[in-house]
């Protein structure tokens, strides 16, 4: 039942995500390439969403990371995965590139491509199989690495 609750939880997390997303114009690539288009035509409006995101994000995080210290445990009992790692190591540089270049070609991160399929968008489908052929070859890369 725990279980349930948990992803019961999580689906309306995602619902609630994507419909962020959909209402902030983050799923519109024109929006966000004019906001990263910092030469020309800038849309600064997308500053908004973000810092919205961090003024949500932020607190929760807080009470998240003082409830890990006491009981281990999130509010519906499932076990606190919060990172703990400081490094800032090649793989993470050369991963938030490749995410921030994908993001300034293509206009779509992974949230936004995701919530576009529910409209039908073919250049969201075609970011988004890219993208799990990208996480594929990853998963290939870390096994082969790791296994030598």
């Amino acid at each position: 039942m725990q279980r349930l609750s948990s992803l019961i939880t999580a689906l309306i997390a995602g619902l609630i995500f994507g419909f962020g997303l959909i209402l902030s114009g983050m799923t519109d690539p024109a929006k966000v390439l004019g906001f990263l288009d910092l030469a020309g035509q800038w849309d600064p409006s997308l500053i908004l969403v973000m810092g919205g995101a961090i003024a949500v994000a932020t607190p929760a995080f807080l009470i998240a990371k003082r409830r890990a210290a006491k009981q281990q445990q999130s509010l519906l009992g499932e076990p606190l995965r919060l990172p703990t790692s400081r490094n800032i190591e090649g793989t993470l540089v050369l991963g938030a590139l490749c995410f921030g270049v994908g993001w300034g070609i293509a206009g779509y991160c992974p949230g936004p491509a995701l919530a576009s399929l529910a409209s039908g968008s073919a250049p969201a489908l075609i970011f988004s199989v890219a993208m799990l052929a990208g996480m594929a070859l990853f998963a290939l890369i870390q096994r082969y690495r790791y296994r030598s």
